[in-house]
């Protein structure tokens, strides 16, 4: 994951967000989370260059900030069952 960056964990967070949206079949998961994680960083990388247009902030950023409350929400909903 250090070679990836902070960025590498959308292939975590991408799939797990899809899978509660569409269930649990293969067939639709794979081909969404590739699309979902394109756009998803996509959308990331629009926010990071606008936000404080001019300067730029890390792409890394903004994607902790969706994948830090997310696995915080896994945890949370894992440890009640």
């Amino acid at each position: 994951m250090s070679a990836a960056g902070l960025i590498g964990f959308v292939g975590l967070v991408v799939p797990h967000i899809l899978r509660r949206l569409a269930g649990q079949s293969y067939r639709l998961l794979l081909p969404l989370s590739l699309f979902g994680g394109a756009a998803f960083l996509v959308l990331a990388d629009l926010v990071s260059r606008t936000l404080f247009y001019p300067a730029e902030i890390p792409i890394g950023v903004v994607t902790a900030f969706v994948g830090a409350p997310f696995f915080a929400f896994l945890l949370l909903v894992g440890s009640r069952s």
